[in-house]
């Protein structure tokens, strides 16, 4: 029996994942102007099991995401070299930037959260009816 394993050790997946992240924040808040890009803060990444790609999901304040998005997939080469120069892997993923829209989508679902409670029953009626006939 063997005790090689064929596959990805998944830690492996995950540390790499987490320093990518790092290690493109870093890169991001020292090239990049924030009065034309906004304030980007990357929310995750996610490595295909061979490594050779990652989504990198950010969300901007300042700016319009989707403008945002262009401008960072534009620089994907150049970040992907930067990437390589910094990382010691044999692959270093191609990069495609994505807007993590799940923060708004949580904010506005607490806006209904909130309005939903305040419209609710009034706080003088009962909870349960009343057992007693």
């Amino acid at each position: 029996m063997s005790r090689h394993k064929s596959k990805s050790i998944p830690g492996r997946n995950l540390r790499l994942a987490e320093q990518i992240q790092k290690d493109l924040a870093g890169l991001i808040q020292r090239e990049f102007d924030v009065s034309r890009v906004g304030l980007i803060t990357l929310s995750g990444v996610e490595l295909t099991p061979d490594y050779a790609h990652a989504k990198v999901y950010f969300t901007v304040l300042g700016a319009e995401p989707d403008a945002t998005q262009v401008l960072l997939n534009e620089k994907a080469g150049w970040l992907h070299s930067q990437l390589y120069r910094m990382l010691h892997i044999h692959t270093v993923p191609t990069l495609h930037f994505l807007h993590d829209d799940q923060i708004v989508r949580g904010l506005e679902m607490s806006q209904l959260i909130d309005r939903a409670m305040r419209s609710g029953p009034d706080s003088g009626v009962p909870d349960e009816p009343d057992d007693k006939a």
